[in-house]
């Protein structure tokens, strides 16, 4: 894919230190956005989803692990779709959307599809005693 494109949003509550949220686990809450997003867009095959991103702050305990990757399982997403967690306090969900862009202008931009397109790509290899060839 060349393009990133944002089809739909659906963010999490805000909760409180101790409030009526306080109970749910963040794999649990943060699975209903993409449960919702998958709703809201049945033509999307969930298999196609190349990678889940998903800001997160503060996890501790239990929840103190890959958030992203358990909330896409609770979700129904298949196995085969990775998922990441970013932790970057009150930048969380604006720093993993920046990642995923960064990794889609990448992807963009790599060898195989620039030589897709048609450009030249040159390679190099180191043969094992420190020279490089090309």
């Amino acid at each position: 894919m060349n393009q990133a494109f944002i089809c739909d949003a659906v963010r999490t509550p805000f909760g409180r230190f101790g409030g009526t949220l306080a109970t749910l686990r963040a794999d649990d809450l943060a699975a209903l956005p993409l449960k919702a997003l998958l709703e809201r867009n049945p033509g999307l095959d969930p298999a196609r989803i190349d990678d889940v991103i998903y800001g997160c702050a503060n996890q501790a305990g239990e929840d103190n692990r890959n958030v992203a990757r358990m909330a896409l399982l609770l979700a129904g997403l298949p196995e085969s779709v990775p998922g990441s967690t970013v932790n970057r306090l009150c930048g969380s969900s604006l720093d993993a959307i920046g990642i995923a862009a960064r990794a889609i202008k990448k992807r963009r931009n790599s060898a195989d599809d620039r030589r897709r397109r048609g450009e030249h790509v040159a390679r190099a290899v180191c043969d094992g005693q420190g020279r490089k060839r090309l």
